[in-house]
């Protein structure tokens, strides 16, 4: 799977610098609305399924990534944005090795298709883990470059 393609150019967010890990997802929620990827309704759905996951356990990874996702109803393909913070002012998201996330994957999932929910998250894990990929995304002013750097990482 291409992270280029998932996420596509209206889905990144830079310069993305929320409060929170809650306001984040809100976030990156309203964006995959906002450029017709989800309908209102769905981006209601979709908020409500994340939050309830962040709550349980959070998906704060390591190394500045957090994947904050869920599996859905009502969705044919993967929904998929990245929020870049600037360098250096990551979101406390209660990540495995304590650092702040300066990488913010939303990632939906239809429900029904749980090996490509596995994948898609191996895929985003594997390009993010790559720390000459992740120095580049928060090099990264515009969401233009941001998808450049992610064509060429994919």
């Amino acid at each position: 799977m291409n992270l280029a393609e998932l996420f596509g150019p209206m889905g990144l967010v830079v310069p993305f610098a929320p409060v929170d890990k809650w306001e984040a997802i809100g976030e990156l929620v309203q964006q995959t609305v906002a450029r017709g990827s989800l309908t209102p309704r769905q981006g209601e759905s979709a908020l409500e399924a994340v939050l309830r996951r962040e709550r349980s356990m959070s998906t704060g990874m390591e190394k500045g990534i957090a994947i904050p996702h869920a599996a859905m109803d009502g969705l044919s393909a993967p929904v998929a944005c990245l929020g870049i913070t600037p360098a250096g002012k990551g979101i406390a998201f209660e990540s495995m090795d304590g650092a702040p996330a300066e990488l913010v994957v939303l990632l939906l999932i239809p429900k029904d298709q749980k090996l490509l929910h596995i994948r898609t998250l191996a895929e985003v894990a594997r390009v993010l883990g790559d720390p000459a990929v992740r120095a580049t995304l928060s090099a990264a002013t515009t969401p233009e470059e941001a998808f450049a750097a992610l064509d060429r990482a994919s």
